[in-house]
């Protein structure tokens, strides 16, 4: 572990993450919880376990980002979601393209220009769809587990037509649906594609900018980023560790900002 050089950490609504880089920028250690309602204890001690995997010290520097942001005390700074989800981004592709993050309870998308820089932006954080909790909502009412949703979703030989894409109005014609007979794996089917094109809907405002990027928790639904393919015509890229795109840009922050400190150079935004 000697050889982390900075660290970030997201506190999101449903899950925290840190993350360690090493003076190359590439991940090293990384830790990932389910958000508790005590924050700054789960920051406390999550931060104690990144400082006993780096040999006892102080994870220094640390740069704070998600909603939660403002609730670590010890992070030299706490930068927007929208620019550490660009940097991670960027440090992945080495160009531009589209990131479509989707996490718990909110979605971004984001247009980065050829060197990292953030275009444009549309955030969707008010509404449960086009979230994981729009799809873990409506599963559970379907009696299948978050994690099953998108393979059983892409099992399905027809499509249920959802006209809603609201949680609550949403369960409403679920209930019509079942008890006309639908199928569990057609409507879920139909809830993905209604996520999607609301995910689709924001990508068309921002504007599309190949190639197009899938990150957070939802990353990991096989059904998603096969419809947003379908829907948008483009190939999704998966990074390799979808839901700490924001707690590694935090981190790439935090080795930049430093670097310019000692003299060697490196962005500070």
């Amino acid at each position: 572990m000697g050889s982390i050089r900075a660290w970030g950490i997201d506190v999101g609504s449903s899950t925290t993450k840190i993350v360690g880089v090493d003076g190359e920028g590439a991940v090293g250690w990384t830790l990932l919880e389910e958000s508790q309602p005590r924050a700054e204890e789960q920051i406390e001690r999550m931060l104690q376990q990144a400082a006993a995997a780096a040999d006892g010290a102080i994870p220094r520097p640390l740069v704070a980002t998600g909603y939660g942001r403002r609730l670590v005390a010890q992070a030299e700074r706490a930068v927007t979601e929208i620019t550490c989800h660009a940097r991670g981004a960027h440090r992945l592709l080495g160009h531009g393209g589209t990131l479509v993050d989707i996490g718990g309870q909110d979605s971004k998308v984001i247009r980065l220009g050829p060197k990292g820089e953030v275009l444009d932006f549309a955030m969707n954080d008010k509404c449960a769809a086009g979230t994981g909790r729009f799809l873990e909502t409506t599963g559970r009412r379907l009696g299948v587990e978050i994690g099953r949703v998108g393979e059983v979703a892409l099992a399905a030989r027809d499509e249920a037509t959802l006209s809603s894409t609201c949680t609550v109005f949403a369960e409403s014609e679920i209930v019509s649906l079942l008890a006309h007979g639908v199928g569990v794996e057609p409507i879920l089917k139909g809830l993905h594609r209604a996520l999607v094109q609301r995910l689709v809907a924001m990508i068309h405002q921002v504007g599309l900018t190949a190639p197009l990027l899938l990150s957070g928790g939802v990353a990991r639904n096989p059904a998603v980023a096969r419809l947003l393919e379908a829907e948008t015509g483009e190939a999704v890229v998966i990074p390799p560790h979808p839901q700490l795109m924001g707690a590694y840009g935090a981190a790439l922050a935090a080795m930049e900002s430093a670097g310019a400190r000692s003299g060697r150079g490196g962005a500070t935004s």
